[in-house]
């Protein structure tokens, strides 16, 4: 007991010292603090409105309070189960396509040796990222016009891709890592700066071959970033990119492009469904959360990686 009691007497101490040493920067960590409270958590009161039935004139706590009235609602929709399985297999094939990518361009700008034409390369990989959405998507539209888009033009064809609903998932996971492959590799380039030179320099002496640098040194490196970055894409596999989908979509391949994100928007803002469309988008992240903490809890195991 004595010495249990010492302990937190010398922890409060230290605490108290750093506190007076690094007050500075403690008070700059307050200021994000404070908005991530005010503008994350905040809000998080209007979360009732979606057990309630919302309305404006009477406020939150005015409305009459319904349970679960509105998840039943939306499970016994006769569009349900197709919005959710859009929503999964677009995210899920996103996921797998897209999460290798960047990593495969990391290793491979790694091994450039001129730094002009490294420089070059990471510019063209990196310029779609800061092309908005919506002229993305009016570019695929060019690109895939049926009367002289330019893929049909290579194929020799005259086909509207954008109506045929097989395509759409694609399309989207296609323009999705041109866009943002070239931006997601930065983080495992950085990664990769950091490795020390030695260890490719003692490789060379001892004989090994490029892949094999990149098999026993780079790769092993770059494994906890990417088991992280795996973790925050996995948390939020249901939040398909709503503007993206919407300005693609058609009433041609809604068979799959119809998703959740797309119809809480429609319910939500162009018909003033207020509690409904909360009420989805409350299901939305309680799936989020949970598929955080089953891809953390398979990070652990498999690979051994505590995420802090």
């Amino acid at each position: 007991m004595k010495n249990s009691a010492a302990v937190k007497v010398r922890s409060g101490r230290s605490l108290e010292r750093r506190l007076k040493d690094n007050w500075q920067l403690y008070l700059l960590l307050l200021v994000p603090v404070v908005i991530t409270i005010i503008y994350k958590y905040g809000p998080m009161y209007g979360i009732q409105i979606a057990f309630r039935d919302f309305k404006p004139s009477r406020g939150i706590t005015g409305s009459k309070w319904v349970g679960l009235d509105w998840f039943v609602r939306f499970f016994t929709s006769p569009n349900c189960a197709r919005m959710i399985k859009n929503t999964v297999l677009l995210s899920l094939y996103s996921l797998l396509w897209s999460f290798p990518v960047p990593i495969i361009l990391a290793l491979a700008l790694n091994q450039l040796r001129f730094k002009g034409l490294k420089r070059t390369v990471q510019t063209v990989l990196y310029a779609p990222h800061f092309i908005s959405t919506m002229i993305i998507c009016g570019m695929i539209r060019i690109f895939l016009s049926p009367s002289g888009g330019l893929i049909n033009l290579l194929l020799g064809t005259n086909i509207d891709f954008l109506s045929e609903s097989g395509m759409f998932r694609t399309i989207y996971i296609a323009s999705g890592i041109w866009q943002e492959a070239g931006w997601g590799a930065i983080i495992y380039m950085a990664t990769l700066s950091t490795v020390d030179t030695s260890l490719y320099e003692a490789a060379k002496v001892d004989g090994a071959s490029v892949f094999q640098r990149i098999l026993h040194i780079d790769i092993p490196e770059l494994l906890p970033m990417a088991i992280l970055q795996l973790i925050l894409s996995a948390s939020n596999l249901m939040n398909v990119g709503f503007e993206k989908v919407f300005l693609l979509q058609t009433d041609l391949n809604k068979a799959t492009s119809d998703i959740i994100a797309v119809y809480v928007y429609e319910q939500g803002i162009l018909n003033a469904k207020y509690s409904y469309s909360t009420a989805i988008g409350l299901f939305n992240t309680l799936v989020n959360i949970a598929l955080l903490f089953i891809v953390t809890r398979i990070a652990r195991k498999v690979a051994d990686y505590r995420f802090i």
